[in-house]
């Protein structure tokens, strides 16, 4: 199939869709991804991509089509413009530099924001191909959970939003059970929208990997590792306020591999509070590094805020952690607190409990090798039966095709621009 992936995000910014791009070309596809400037979560175009665009406009054998944007920078004024500015971009210079172009399929993909449905949808009505949605993140309530939209009228409009590009999807993908029910609120009973979860990257398949030399080494040390971003979402301050209640245990370190928009708040709290020998900010690296650095985990920690919203939330790396084969501990509510319950794959306390985190951290910490290894399997053996990663693509890759077939039966169907 011809596919047009629309992405705000890709390579070399880390995001999970770049691992999907490239599967999908290694099962015979032609993948033609549309999408802006690398700038996450530094909020300024990388340097690298700055010395050489060249080098980024393909991947992993998919064509790279970028458009112009803002990057995120800082503050709430420069992430709306962010978000507005690709918007715009992609759907005006992005459906220039696509002119002429067939597709069978258009995949987008929204971690957030829900503004990159406006230039699938516009490419959906010119190219009269069929739309396949992957919400992983729900708009409007996000923004009110995280605090970003306080403003009512502001959030109707938003859902307004939200209603207008679900109505030309022809597939909505939700990452959680708990998304479809809200997202039927907006898109309708009528449209379809099924189940589709992460999964883990190869990467996390590997055996044979060398332990991060960016991690200092200490004897008998019980290292918890927070990989991913650093952003208001994970409440930080409910983690750092485990910490620092921990802190006389000295054999327990908090390892967080990560950037994000509470990056340079956290650093400050850690130096306020004195916690610079048990907790460690070893900065963002690629995904492909992550392996090295779970070598060193004896527990992997996942977390978000006390808010209803995040409690239909599946959190994306919590996959990652379960396909490592390491305990997780989850302060977490909700649908991503029940799969670590249901499989035993680690140790839970509810989002927002940094008493309870605690509790389970000190918990696992004294625990033997053998019982922590045990939920290590159990976390693989999840991860093999209900986020394999092979399974969901070819569910997907079915998607996508019977899409295809239902676009070319389709009176509608025609000519693409």
């Amino acid at each position: 199939m011809r596919l047009l992936v629309v992405s705000q995000y890709f390579w070399p910014e880390n995001f999970r869709i770049n691992d999907l791009v490239a599967e999908l070309v290694r099962r015979g596809h032609q993948v033609t991804v549309l999408t802006g400037l690398p700038n996450y979560p530094e909020g300024k175009v990388f340097q690298q991509y700055r010395d050489d665009p060249g080098r980024y406009s393909h991947y992993e054998g998919a064509e790279v089509v970028r458009v112009p944007l803002m990057p995120r920078g800082q503050g709430g004024l420069r992430l709306v413009l962010n978000y507005l500015t690709f918007a715009f971009s992609a759907s005006s210079i992005g459906l220039w530099k696509l002119r002429g172009r067939r597709f069978d399929a258009i995949f987008a993909y929204e971690p957030s924001p829900i503004t990159v449905g406006l230039p699938a949808a516009l490419m959906r009505s010119v190219k009269r191909a069929p739309l396949a949605f992957w919400v992983l993140d729900l708009w409007p309530e996000t923004l009110q959970a995280i605090g970003v939209v306080r403003s009512s009228l502001l959030l109707r409009a938003v859902g307004k939003l939200v209603a207008f590009i679900y109505a030309r999807c022809d597939l909505i993908l939700a990452q959680s059970q708990s998304f479809i029910p809200q997202i039927k609120q907006y898109a309708g009973e009528a449209r379809r929208v099924a189940y589709f979860p992460s999964w883990a990257e190869a990467i996390f398949d590997r055996q044979e990997v060398v332990p991060a030399r960016e991690v200092p080494l200490r004897d008998d040390s019980f290292n918890v590792m927070f990989a991913g971003n650093v952003g208001d979402a994970q409440d930080f301050p409910a983690i750092l306020a485990a910490a620092e209640s921990l802190k006389s245990h000295a054999h327990i370190r908090w390892l967080i591999v990560g950037d994000g928009r509470m990056a340079r708040w956290v650093a400050d709290e850690i130096k306020k509070r004195r916690l610079q020998d048990c907790v460690l900010m070893l900065g963002r690296y690629p995904v492909e590094r992550m392996p090295s650095f779970f070598k060193h985990a004896n527990a992997l920690l996942v977390s978000l805020k006390d808010e209803p919203i995040f409690a239909m939330t599946i959190p994306g790396k919590l996959q990652s952690y379960l396909a490592s084969g390491i305990p997780v501990v989850a302060m977490l509510n909700g649908e991503g607190a029940d799969i670590v319950v249901r499989s035993r794959s680690g140790l839970t306390c509810a989002a927002g409990d940094h008493v309870g985190l605690a509790a389970a951290v000190l918990k696992l910490s004294q625990m033997t090798n053998e019982e922590r290894g045990a939920m290590g399997r159990n976390g693989l053996d999840i991860s093999a039966r209900e986020f394999g990663r092979d399974g969901l693509l070819d569910q997907l890759e079915a998607w996508l095709r019977q899409l295809q077939l239902q676009s070319m039966l389709s009176p509608s169907g025609g000519d693409q621009a």
